[in-house]
């Protein structure tokens, strides 16, 4: 194997004024995390880049898959490296440039970057050498200076020869923690997994929580929102998901609030439950999948009442968004094929046959007023489970039929 080391590009990271290095430190911790099971890696982090040290192909093929999804990266490029011979640079550079043979005809460039002032050649001289070895046993390759198909990128750094040509693009964004936690609404449809990965994808750590309403809900729904908070941790973080014994409540929404309400009562209570777990977690805002008008808990109305019963920062990155739009980040993301198993969740159980779009929060305020809410919602607190992914594995005792 070529390749040496993998370079990371920061991208938005580079942005960052005097908190700069508190980015890149909390980037490179989260590369850390997210390859624990290759571990240790030899990481060196710069001001505008950092290097992956890569020791076998095993390792390497790992890494070449999973960081792209890294929040935090803007690309990476497999770094191969050589004496500081010129024959020996040309042979390293035919190898890389392999791939591109059969590729059809191709722009490209050399570029050239000289830390070693020492090198005989300079920048010019280099650049016009590589040059003219490759056009000649690359037939299908023509020099542009400006916006090539791609480049062979040289440096000459104090100990020896770099070079790269490839450049996969990352999720960019920023690195996961740097913009605090939030508690995610995960109901197991659609939008939320989509949601939560907005927010990571801005930085933010997330818990999540599930309402769980059984009889009317199966295991099966349950299953289906452990697998999607577990599908969400590939993007370089844990998730602790709260699941909420919801029954109890949402029997008495539906025996005190009049049917067309009910939907707004019960988002009403499940925004107060979330609002005490948020509290508990030390999270800073609540995340939810909604879009206007998608659902008639989601017109500007439904939203006012829902948002009546906190001063938390409610974010909702997909309130304008698209279904076909989010479906389409959904399938990018893996979590669509999970997301439409037909398990239903506790939002679509006692749904009203004409709810109301604009409901009024004096009536709702009324009728929830008949009943004793606050009792049942910190029970609901008090007797929810924790489940933290990704789920490590559990090793066989092979001993334990002895015992």
């Amino acid at each position: 194997m070529i390749f040496k080391e993998i370079l990371v590009r920061y991208g938005e990271l580079s942005t960052k004024g005097r908190n700069k290095k508190d980015f890149i430190s909390r980037l490179r911790d989260n590369v850390r995390y997210s390859f624990n099971d290759i571990a240790p890696l030899k990481i060196r982090a710069e001001r505008d880049r950092m290097f992956i040290e890569v020791e076998n192909k095993e390792k390497f093929d790992v890494l070449m898959d999973r960081l792209p999804h890294v929040f935090g990266i803007q690309s990476i490029s497999p770094v191969a490296s050589c004496e500081k011979d010129l024959d020996v640079m040309k042979a390293l550079a035919f190898e890389i440039l392999e791939d591109y043979r059969e590729k059809g005809d191709l722009t490209f460039k050399v570029e050239v970057h000289r830390t070693d002032k020492t090198f005989p050649l300079n920048t010019h001289e280099l650049q016009r050498e590589m040059g003219a070895t490759i056009l000649p046993n690359f037939p299908n390759f023509k020099v542009q200076v400006k916006n090539p198909d791609f480049a062979l990128r040289i440096e000459v750094r104090e100990d020896a020869i770099y070079m790269m040509a490839q450049v996969i693009q990352g999720a960019g964004g920023m690195p996961i923690g740097s913009n605090g936690r939030s508690l995610l609404m995960l109901s197991g449809g659609i939008d939320s997994p989509v949601a939560g990965y907005l927010m990571m994808k801005r930085g933010v750590r997330l818990d999540a929580i599930h309402f769980f309403s059984p009889p009317y809900t199966s295991d099966n729904a349950l299953q289906k929102v452990k697998e999607l908070a577990n599908e969400l941790t590939k993007f370089g973080a844990n998730i602790r998901l709260h699941v909420i014994p919801f029954t109890e409540l949402q029997v008495a929404v539906k025996d005190a609030v009049p049917d067309n309400m009910s939907m707004t009562s019960t988002r009403r209570m499940m925004m107060k439950v979330a609002d005490k777990v948020r509290e508990e977690v030390g999270a800073l805002g609540i995340v939810t999948g909604e879009s206007l008008g998608q659902v008639a808990s989601q017109t500007l109305e439904s939203l006012t009442a829902i948002n009546d019963v906190t001063n938390t920062p409610i974010l909702r990155p997909l309130i304008s968004a698209d279904k076909n739009d989010i479906i389409k980040i959904a399938k990018d993301i893996g979590t669509y094929e999970t997301s439409i198993q037909p398990f239903e969740d506790c939002c679509t159980i006692f749904t009203p046959s004409s709810p109301k779009t604009k409901p009024k929060l004096e009536k709702v305020l009324r009728f929830e007023s008949f009943t004793e809410f606050d009792e049942l919602i910190d029970r609901a607190v008090k007797n929810r489970e924790v489940y933290q992914f990704p789920q490590k594995e559990v090793k066989e005792d092979k001993f334990a039929d002895l015992l």
